[in-house]
Protein backbone atom coordinates (compact mmCIF):
# COMPACT_ATOMS: atom_id res chain seq x y z
CA UNK A 1 0.00 0.00 0.00
CA UNK A 2 1.57 3.64 -0.70
CA UNK A 3 0.78 6.85 0.78
CA UNK A 4 -1.48 9.24 -1.01
CA UNK A 5 1.04 12.11 -2.61
CA UNK A 6 -0.10 15.47 -0.72
CA UNK A 7 -1.32 18.48 -2.15
CA UNK A 8 2.28 20.39 -3.15
CA UNK A 9 2.28 23.92 -4.43
CA UNK A 10 5.61 25.54 -5.38
CA UNK A 11 5.44 28.70 -2.87
CA UNK A 12 9.19 30.24 -3.73
CA UNK A 13 12.32 29.60 -5.18
CA UNK A 14 14.48 30.90 -2.78
CA UNK A 15 18.29 32.51 -3.30
CA UNK A 16 20.81 32.97 -0.45
CA UNK A 17 22.95 36.13 -0.04
CA UNK A 18 25.03 38.50 1.92
CA UNK A 19 22.13 40.55 3.06
CA UNK A 20 18.79 39.09 1.93
CA UNK A 21 16.76 42.79 1.83
CA UNK A 22 19.72 43.90 -0.83
CA UNK A 23 19.16 40.96 -2.92
CA UNK A 24 15.36 41.36 -2.57
CA UNK A 25 15.66 45.12 -3.39
CA UNK A 26 17.60 44.04 -6.40
CA UNK A 27 14.91 41.96 -7.79
CA UNK A 28 11.65 44.15 -7.03
CA UNK A 29 13.34 46.83 -9.27
CA UNK A 30 14.06 44.43 -11.95
CA UNK A 31 10.81 42.56 -12.32
CA UNK A 32 8.74 45.32 -10.38
CA UNK A 33 7.30 42.11 -8.18
CA UNK A 34 5.94 43.70 -4.49
CA UNK A 35 7.03 42.48 -1.25
CA UNK A 36 4.93 40.19 0.18
CA UNK A 37 7.25 39.42 3.39
CA UNK A 38 9.91 41.39 4.99
CA UNK A 39 11.27 40.48 8.05
CA UNK A 40 15.29 39.91 9.55
CA UNK A 41 17.11 37.56 7.38
CA UNK A 42 14.33 36.87 4.93
CA UNK A 43 12.17 38.33 2.08
CA UNK A 44 9.47 37.38 0.01
CA UNK A 45 8.39 38.66 -3.56
CA UNK A 46 5.33 37.83 -5.45
CA UNK A 47 4.37 38.46 -9.10
CA UNK A 48 1.39 41.12 -9.38
CA UNK A 49 -1.17 38.08 -11.37
CA UNK A 50 -0.28 35.54 -8.78
CA UNK A 51 1.88 32.68 -8.63
CA UNK A 52 5.17 31.36 -7.06
CA UNK A 53 7.44 34.05 -5.72
CA UNK A 54 11.03 34.67 -4.96
CA UNK A 55 12.40 34.18 -1.32
CA UNK A 56 15.85 35.50 -0.41
CA UNK A 57 17.28 34.33 2.64
CA UNK A 58 20.62 36.12 4.57
CA UNK A 59 23.68 33.57 4.54
CA UNK A 60 26.73 34.99 6.10
CA UNK A 61 28.84 31.88 4.62
CA UNK A 62 27.30 32.22 1.07
CA UNK A 63 30.03 32.17 -2.01
CA UNK A 64 28.87 33.20 -5.30
CA UNK A 65 29.29 30.21 -8.16
CA UNK A 66 31.17 30.89 -10.91
CA UNK A 67 29.71 30.64 -14.40
CA UNK A 68 30.99 29.24 -16.08
CA UNK A 69 32.40 27.11 -13.68
CA UNK A 70 36.03 25.51 -13.68
CA UNK A 71 37.37 22.29 -12.17
CA UNK A 72 36.88 23.41 -8.03
CA UNK A 73 34.81 26.37 -8.24
CA UNK A 74 31.39 26.93 -6.27
CA UNK A 75 29.00 25.53 -8.67
CA UNK A 76 25.66 27.26 -9.79
CA UNK A 77 23.18 24.76 -7.96
CA UNK A 78 19.99 26.66 -10.35
CA UNK A 79 19.61 30.03 -12.49
CA UNK A 80 16.50 31.83 -13.15
CA UNK A 81 15.22 32.13 -16.64
CA UNK A 82 13.24 35.45 -17.53
CA UNK A 83 11.35 35.94 -20.88
CA UNK A 84 11.42 39.11 -22.46
CA UNK A 85 10.21 40.03 -25.61
CA UNK A 86 12.98 42.65 -26.64
CA UNK A 87 15.72 41.49 -24.90
CA UNK A 88 18.31 44.79 -25.55
CA UNK A 89 15.97 46.95 -23.83
CA UNK A 90 16.00 44.00 -20.56
CA UNK A 91 19.69 43.49 -20.65
CA UNK A 92 19.77 47.84 -20.38
CA UNK A 93 17.17 47.80 -17.57
CA UNK A 94 18.92 44.55 -15.87
CA UNK A 95 22.24 46.55 -16.16
CA UNK A 96 20.75 49.98 -14.70
CA UNK A 97 19.35 47.99 -11.56
CA UNK A 98 22.74 46.84 -10.83
CA UNK A 99 23.06 43.25 -13.12
CA UNK A 100 26.53 42.81 -14.69
CA UNK A 101 26.48 40.71 -17.84
CA UNK A 102 28.42 38.08 -18.17
CA UNK A 103 31.47 37.93 -20.56
CA UNK A 104 30.98 34.39 -22.06
CA UNK A 105 27.24 34.15 -23.73
CA UNK A 106 26.29 30.73 -25.15
CA UNK A 107 23.58 31.60 -27.36
CA UNK A 108 22.25 34.35 -29.68
CA UNK A 109 18.90 34.65 -28.22
CA UNK A 110 19.98 34.38 -24.34
CA UNK A 111 21.59 36.66 -22.33
CA UNK A 112 23.69 35.81 -18.89
CA UNK A 113 23.76 38.50 -16.39
CA UNK A 114 25.22 38.14 -12.65
CA UNK A 115 22.76 39.81 -9.79
CA UNK A 116 24.51 41.85 -7.52
CA UNK A 117 25.56 39.02 -5.29
CA UNK A 118 26.60 36.53 -8.28
CA UNK A 119 23.42 34.61 -9.08
CA UNK A 120 23.65 34.02 -12.65
CA UNK A 121 20.36 34.95 -14.15
CA UNK A 122 18.88 34.43 -18.24
CA UNK A 123 16.76 36.84 -20.08
CA UNK A 124 15.82 35.14 -23.16
CA UNK A 125 13.80 35.80 -26.29
CA UNK A 126 11.30 33.19 -27.23
CA UNK A 127 11.21 32.06 -30.66
CA UNK A 128 7.75 32.35 -31.16
CA UNK A 129 8.44 35.60 -30.12
CA UNK A 130 7.68 38.94 -32.70
CA UNK A 131 10.95 40.95 -33.91
CA UNK A 132 14.31 39.66 -34.94
CA UNK A 133 16.63 38.03 -32.94
CA UNK A 134 19.70 39.83 -32.00
CA UNK A 135 22.95 40.54 -34.62
CA UNK A 136 25.15 37.81 -32.75
CA UNK A 137 26.32 35.55 -35.11
CA UNK A 138 26.73 31.69 -35.04
CA UNK A 139 30.67 32.39 -35.57
CA UNK A 140 30.41 34.92 -32.20
CA UNK A 141 29.09 32.03 -30.81
CA UNK A 142 31.71 29.42 -31.99
CA UNK A 143 34.28 31.63 -31.37
CA UNK A 144 32.97 32.13 -27.44
CA UNK A 145 32.51 28.82 -26.94
CA UNK A 146 36.75 27.86 -28.02
CA UNK A 147 38.31 30.35 -25.90
CA UNK A 148 35.97 28.67 -23.23
CA UNK A 149 37.34 25.31 -24.03
CA UNK A 150 41.24 26.89 -23.88
CA UNK A 151 40.42 27.89 -20.68
CA UNK A 152 40.08 24.41 -19.23
CA UNK A 153 36.43 25.04 -18.01
CA UNK A 154 34.36 22.46 -16.79
CA UNK A 155 31.55 21.51 -19.71
CA UNK A 156 28.52 19.98 -18.95
CA UNK A 157 29.63 16.78 -20.37
CA UNK A 158 32.80 16.74 -18.02
CA UNK A 159 30.01 17.33 -15.23
CA UNK A 160 27.62 14.62 -16.33
CA UNK A 161 30.28 12.19 -17.80
CA UNK A 162 33.51 12.68 -15.68
CA UNK A 163 36.50 11.36 -16.49
CA UNK A 164 36.63 7.14 -16.76
CA UNK A 165 40.22 7.05 -14.26
CA UNK A 166 39.18 9.54 -11.84
CA UNK A 167 38.55 7.76 -8.32
CA UNK A 168 35.30 7.29 -7.83
CA UNK A 169 32.95 6.70 -4.41
CA UNK A 170 31.91 3.01 -3.71
CA UNK A 171 28.66 2.48 -5.29
CA UNK A 172 25.82 2.75 -2.57
CA UNK A 173 23.95 -0.35 -1.58
CA UNK A 174 19.72 -0.39 -1.97
CA UNK A 175 18.47 -0.18 1.15
CA UNK A 176 15.17 -2.15 1.59
CA UNK A 177 11.96 -0.77 0.79
CA UNK A 178 10.30 0.12 4.26
CA UNK A 179 7.27 2.16 2.82
CA UNK A 180 5.38 -0.35 1.63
Amino acid sequence: MSTPRPSLTLSSTVLDAPDAAELADFYRRLLGWETVQDEPGWVKLLPPGGGSGLGFQTEKAYVPPAWPASPGDQLMMLHLDFEVTDLETAVAHAVAEGATPAEFQPQHDVRVLFDPVGHPFCLFVNEEAPGEPPAISPEWVAEQTREIAEQDRLTIQDAVAPDPSAPTAPPRQAEPDTLT
